[in-house]
């Protein structure tokens, strides 16, 4: 198993819009500054996200994206799976016979468990707790 640049990048895309969201559709330009993530890569990815109603968006001046549903109800996995990422430890069909397949696939099922008990609001909160225990700690 392996969690690409893509699947990491729209992670993080997404909760950088989840943070900002709240001001209104964020341009993609921002997050790509922001996350140091090129434009043309993070147009591509939101493409999948808006094709499997992860994103939405609005044209114009003042246009960009928005997550389509509230951050609590969206989570780590589906973001992954909305850009076609792969969560499988197995690297086979699912009938390889190999010795150690079962060992794989329980892997496979524990991460995505994890993953989908993740959702973006609980990433926020995390990353909002840090950032304050990070000002106290430089106030101090």
């Amino acid at each position: 198993m392996r969690l690409t640049t893509r699947g990491r990048y729209a992670v993080t895309a997404m909760l950088d819009l989840a943070m900002h969201g709240g001001e209104g559709p964020v341009c993609l330009n921002e997050i790509a500054r922001r996350r140091d993530i090129s434009p043309a890569y993070l147009e591509r990815l939101f493409r999948n996200l808006r094709r499997r109603g992860l994103v939405c968006s609005t044209r114009g001046a003042h246009g960009g994206y928005q997550l389509c549903r509230c951050a609590g109800e969206i989570s780590v996995a589906e973001v992954i799976a909305a850009v076609d990422e792969s969560l499988d430890a197995t690297a086979c069909d699912g009938d390889c016979g190999g010795l150690t397949h079962d060992l794989w696939e329980e892997l496979t099922q524990h991460v995505r468990r994890f993953l989908e008990t993740k959702t973006l609001a609980e990433l926020c909160e995390a990353r909002q707790r840090e950032d304050a225990a990070r000002e106290l700690r430089e106030e101090a």
